[in-house]
């Protein structure tokens, strides 16, 4: 693992991007404090003054826009030292302002609900200055049921900093205080299994025994602790459960999808859609199976390529590679790509105490930031350019829209991620004359549709069970949940898959059971909704003319911000969501290609 000081600066965050040093950190961490004493004076005068009101609105603008800015600048330098004392500390500092904040502004929603919806239309009709507020003033009229009164407002407010605790304590004890175990592989490796090196080991090591033992070593390392992983999520449970019975949600699956006007529908249909098209994700292990030549099949057989394939992507390679994929997206896309692949807007290689798998984050004042663990393999290249798909999502959005309806949901947060990686399986294709590498990247796609939908939707499955275990008053054990797990996998496999028993315990190594519940299942919306899309954009079958607006529809989306609920904005790009078929077509896309596989491996066989 290499050391911060042993890579280039080209390849680490430019972090005076945001800041020179941290006086002038400090500077703005004071500013945010006096502006926030503000805040109080409009209490009780904005309900029959819009002059009030519109000054009130914009003060709050101005302290988001600098809570973002500090937060974030602290919470990447943790993410690339965990145990960088001084982040730590200030990370401390920001989130308990924010405590502070969330409290001195827990009566301005109620204050605006005391206002007549009528009257704020009329306020804004009036005042142009704040038209970019209209949506998210109609979304709390939309959302007013689940508005408390004043006190209790204030009073769940104070409780603010401690929800974020299950999190927190989830990645001291995943990456400051993990303790990795080691192996001697028959290549000559010998150390410890990080996240990083257990990802190249299943993707590259051809020796079964091999995966076995880096499976064994990184499960093992959760394993040891997850007594304590299961109180961190029976504790994230009831956190969950507490909060939307707390504000007159029905189920925490109701609060975490009402925000985005969501139906409920839409979640359990994917959920059985999934299952009940498994038949090509079984197909698509038994293949690999047979032609892998094994005996068993474990889950750590599903990265290793099916033919030979090692081929190393040095990082500046991958760049290139990504950058000339998105030319069918046009000119300006790709322009913008080439800015987002600038020095210090990518924190690439792993090193010590950084923590593990991949981001884009954004900040409005700044540029979006990625964070990678780039290992050379095939696979980090897919995530580069998965990466910059939210990057480029990002920077379209904030160029095209005011801060106020600048961020897009998580909803349709992956569909650009998802649509970069489908632009570069065809760029790789289309530049190859290797059958066998034409091979690993067919594979490449069915392990996007297994590991971006069906895993997915099979992880989103885990989540809703678990959190009706603490709705329904039943006891949340690691047994129990790994139990969960378990059942889930063989709905999804059957008897394609053999099942090890530290497989059962992967819920602990999934940071987005721990910092982000209820999103899983949009990678599997998000990627349903891009194949449709990129159909509309490059299948030939459609004139230049219907293929061009396509484009343009999707480009609009992506610009769209969060100018709309995100059920909205799809179906405007022509993705309807709410149609079994936008589901079940992507088992369909995986059986064509499945059948290609066949083909190319039928070809070298003979």
């Amino acid at each position: 693992m290499l050391t911060r000081n042993e890579i280039a600066d080209k390849y680490k965050w430019n972090m005076k991007d945001f800041y020179s040093d941290w006086n002038e950190w400090e500077k703005d961490f004071e500013k945010l404090k006096s502006t926030m004493k503000k805040i109080p004076e409009y209490r009780g005068k904005i309900k029959n003054n819009s002059k009030n009101f519109i000054e009130l609105i914009k003060l709050e603008e101005q302290l988001s826009r600098l809570l973002d800015k500090l937060y974030i600048y602290v919470y990447m330098l943790k993410d690339i030292n965990s145990k960088d004392e001084v982040a730590s500390v200030k990370l401390q500092e920001i989130e308990s302002v924010y405590t502070q904040y969330s409290v001195s502004t827990a009566w301005i929603t109620p204050e605006i609900l005391e206002i007549p919806q009528e009257t704020m239309k009329k306020w804004i009709d009036e005042n142009p200055e704040i038209e970019d507020y209209r949506f998210s003033m109609m979304e709390i009229y939309r959302l007013q049921g689940h508005v408390l009164d004043e006190p209790k407002e204030k009073l769940l407010s104070y409780y603010g900093q401690y929800m974020g605790a299950p999190s927190d304590i989830y990645g001291e004890l995943s990456i400051s205080d993990m303790k990795w175990n080691e192996v001697k592989l028959s290549d000559g490796y010998e150390g410890p299994v990080t996240n990083g090196i257990y990802s190249k080991v299943l993707s590259t090591n051809r020796n079964q025994e091999d995966r076995k033992k880096a499976f064994e070593a990184l499960y093992g390392s959760f394993n040891n602790n997850k007594n304590t992983y299961g109180a961190i999520y029976r504790a994230l449970l009831q956190r969950d459960v507490a909060s939307a019975q707390g504000r007159n949600f029905k189920s925490t699956l109701e609060r975490a999808l009402e925000g985005k006007n969501v139906p409920v529908k839409v979640f359990q249909t994917l959920l059985q859609s999934a299952k009940d098209n498994n038949a090509p994700l079984q197909r698509y292990v038994k293949l690999r199976k047979k032609a892998l030549n094994l005996k068993e099949y474990h889950y750590y057989d599903n990265s290793i390529n099916i033919v030979e394939y090692n081929k190393k992507f040095d990082y500046d390679t991958a760049k290139d590679m990504v950058y000339k994929s998105v030319a069918p997206l046009g000119q300006d896309y790709s322009n913008k790509m080439n800015i987002a692949l600038s020095e210090g807007w990518i924190d690439v290689f792993e090193t010590e105490n950084k923590r593990s798998g991949a981001y884009s984050i954004g900040v409005y004042d700044v540029h979006p930031f990625m964070l990678l663990n780039y290992q050379s393999t095939m696979d980090d290249v897919f995530t580069l350019a998965h990466e910059l798909g939210h990057t480029l999502h990002t920077m379209l959005s904030s160029e095209t829209q005011p801060y106020a309806l600048h961020d897009y949901t998580i909803f349709v947060a992956e569909v650009a991620s998802t649509f970069n990686e489908r632009l570069l399986l065809d760029y790789m294709i289309q530049n190859t004359n290797d059958p066998i590498e034409k091979i690993a990247l067919i594979e490449q796609a069915l392990g996007n549709i297994v590991g971006t939908f069906y895993i997915q939707s099979l992880f989103a499955d885990y989540e809703y069970q678990a959190h009706k275990l603490v709705e329904e008053g039943k006891a949340v054990t690691p047994d129990v949940l790994s139990g969960i797990m378990e059942n889930l996998f063989n709905e999804y496999f059957g008897d394609t898959l053999t099942m090890d028993e530290l497989q059962k315990i992967v819920w602990s190594r999934i940071p987005h059971f721990f910092n982000s519940p209820y999103y899983v299942y949009q990678y599997a919306t998000s990627f349903a909704s891009s194949a449709n899309l990129y159909d509309r954009i490059t299948n030939t079958k459609y004139s230049d003319e219907e293929r061009e607006n396509a484009k343009i529809q999707y480009l609009t989306l992506l610009k769209s911000g969060g100018n709309d609920h995100p059920m909205n904005q799809l179906k405007k790009a022509g993705v309807d969501l709410e149609k079994e078929e936008s589901f079940s077509a992507v088992a369909v896309q995986f059986n064509a290609l499945l059948d290609i596989l066949e083909e190319e491996l039928n070809k070298i066989n003979k």
